[in-house]
């Protein structure tokens, strides 16, 4: 089966780098209904960036002004998810390069003979980067 890459939206928040933050924060989406495509959080300064990746961008913003948080977004980045192969991230990494766009972040993994992954460029380059990885929207 061949790879999906599609162009979706992502938001993040920052919240207190301290235990129980990011799961206080999947709480409250959880409890509001929202359904997530990928999660990803990490150390910002003093502070974590928490970016999720919702099914419904439209519900997750509701249920963020809800929650009173603070959020940054939509950005725009790409959720990329096929079998497993190796050298899978390779060939996305390479087709990238080839279009001479720098990866500002990518988190990727394998899951019983799966594998996805998460890929973040720069504004500018999100048009070039969807037309190099043949990405739907």
């Amino acid at each position: 089966m061949p790879d999906t890459i599609r162009l979706v939206e992502y938001f993040y928040v920052t919240a207190p780098d301290k235990p129980g933050e990011g799961a206080r924060a999947l709480r409250t989406l959880q409890e509001s209904g929202i359904d997530l495509l990928a999660f990803s959080g990490f150390p910002e300064g003093r502070k974590s960036q928490l970016d999720f990746i919702p099914v419904d961008p439209a519900a997750f913003k509701q249920a963020a002004k809800r929650a009173k948080w603070r959020v940054v977004g939509p950005k725009r980045g790409f959720l990329v998810q096929g079998d497993n192969r190796i050298g899978a991230v390779a060939e996305l990494m390479e087709r990238l390069a080839t279009a001479k766009i720098n990866v500002t972040a990518i988190d990727a993994l394998t899951v019983d003979g799966r594998y996805g992954a998460i890929v973040w460029v720069a504004p500018r380059d999100v048009k070039k980067a969807a037309t190099a990885l043949g990405a739907s929207s």
